[in-house]
């Protein structure tokens, strides 16, 4: 009776040992720092991009002054600026796509 006992305790002890070490495991790896700091850059790279242009639009109009039509055309500029950065987006996808099938 005393080994019975004895080897359902040890049982016990040693499955309650690998539970206690399969919790202290984490569940999923966190992302390398780098690809971190690479997403942080790209970011503020973008950002950096969108104030350059809304800058130049806004010299452009402050330059303009009060004449619409120097106005109307900083605003055109502006605008075939954006459908070509659009353009070339959808250019990307489409070549992005192909590329997978």
């Amino acid at each position: 009776m005393k080994k019975m006992t004895a080897l359902v305790a040890s049982v016990a002890f040693a499955f309650g040992m690998v539970g206690f070490a399969a919790a202290q495991t984490p569940a999923t790896p966190a992302p390398p720092a780098a690809e971190k700091k690479d997403d942080m850059k790209d970011m503020k790279d973008m950002k950096k991009k969108s104030d350059k242009k809304a800058d130049k639009l806004a010299e452009c109009m402050a330059k303009a002054g009060t004449d619409d039509a120097k106005k109307a055309e900083c605003q055109k500029k502006a605008d075939a600026a954006a459908a070509k950065k659009s353009a070339a987006k959808a250019d990307a996808a489409k070549k992005d796509d192909a590329a997978k099938k």
